[in-house]
């Protein structure tokens, strides 16, 4: 608001003084002599030119005339920039008079009828360039206005979204601990320890929207231990990660969804178990990730899982747009790949 305020009186002063001492003393010079009614009375005029159309500007804002529709509003403009020529050819006529005790060259109506007419014309350009230049500010300030609320919606709903993930998370996880607990104390330990570190994981990661595939590894690494451990023999983990990949950022807890439903939808339902593939690799910037298990796929049952690749792709829209993207696909020898692909940073 300050620097509008600025420009403003910037863009007052600045064409004031280029019309009343540029223009106007220079052709009052040419019409009468050098005298010192004609500085005095250019002085003057840009003094109360200044301060009419200021209050014209108030009026403006005070009465919302902007907001008003076309027809109305020209109404009120028209009649204001009459009633101020009508004020400044009445000051003008004024103030020569009471510095010359005549009226001059505005004795004739003519020539005032001249003058108000001309001052009709710099008065209707003052309010035609103040309402342009105001509606294109407000323009501005309406399109940033509505970039920000939904840069805040989409904040809002991305927290609502990794909001639902810590639940669905650490309940499967506490499954997967409470099996071992009386079986195998130690290794009921060591899977608490691990469990603490993924929830550290989830919960550092709530204060940004985006981690390292690097950092987001080691939390599928620790998970993929926990599940290790229950599944022994029956669980085969193949990991082939480029290393030019594991500096892209994705969403967190994005690849540990995909690999939690691999073993739950996949591994789990086989008596034998089976081969569980994480790849990921880069293409011109471009990410893509590939998860692999054996399995089929069904139609939606609105279970967790659909949960959660509903969240991951509503997740993958708001941060990336539409370039993003989240497929399931059916390989052949029963078994189903998960891709990513999530575009190269502009």
């Amino acid at each position: 608001m300050k620097s509008t305020n600025t420009s403003y009186w910037i863009c007052q002063i600045a064409g004031w003084g280029a019309y009343s001492f540029g223009v106007g003393m220079t052709i009052g010079v040419m019409e009468i002599g050098w005298k010192p009614v004609v500085v005095i009375g250019y002085l003057l005029f840009f003094l109360y030119s200044i301060g009419l159309t200021h209050l014209l500007r108030r009026e403006i804002r005070r009465r919302g005339w902007t907001s008003l529709p076309v027809t109305r509003a020209l109404v009120r403009l028209a009649c204001s920039v009459i009633l101020i020529a009508a004020v400044q050819s009445a000051l003008v006529v004024a103030v020569y008079s009471a510095i010359e005790g005549q009226l001059g060259p505005w004795g004739q109506w003519t020539s005032i009828a001249s003058m108000f007419i001309g001052l009709l014309v710099i008065g209707g350009v003052w309010t035609t360039l103040y309402m342009t230049i105001t509606a294109m500010r407000q323009t501005r300030e309406a399109r940033r206005n509505e970039t920000q609320l939904k840069l805040a919606a989409s904040n809002a709903e991305l927290r609502a979204l990794e909001a639902q993930l810590n639940p669905h998370f650490l309940f499967n996880c506490l499954n997967s601990i409470r099996g071992m607990i009386v079986e195998d104390p130690p290794q009921a330990q060591d899977m608490i320890t691990r469990l603490a570190n993924i929830l550290r994981y989830a919960l550092q990661k709530d204060r940004r929207h985006t981690v390292s595939l690097a950092s987001e590894m080691e939390a599928v690494s620790d998970y993929l231990a926990l599940e290790s451990i229950r599944f022994e023999d029956r669980l085969r983990i193949h990991l082939e990660v480029d290393e030019g990949a594991r500096q892209s950022q994705i969403p967190p807890m994005l690849l540990q969804t995909l690999v939690e439903n691999a073993i739950k939808h996949g591994v789990e339902e086989f008596p034998s178990g089976g081969d569980l593939f994480i790849r990921a690799s880069t293409n011109g910037g471009a990410l893509r990730i590939e998860v692999e298990n054996p399995g089929q796929l069904v139609e939606p049952r609105g279970d967790s899982m659909q949960i959660g690749l509903s969240n991951a792709r509503e997740r993958l829209r708001i941060i990336y747009g539409e370039g993003a993207s989240l497929e399931l696909s059916a390989l052949h020898e029963g078994r189903v790949t998960a891709t990513i692909l999530i575009p190269a940073a502009a």
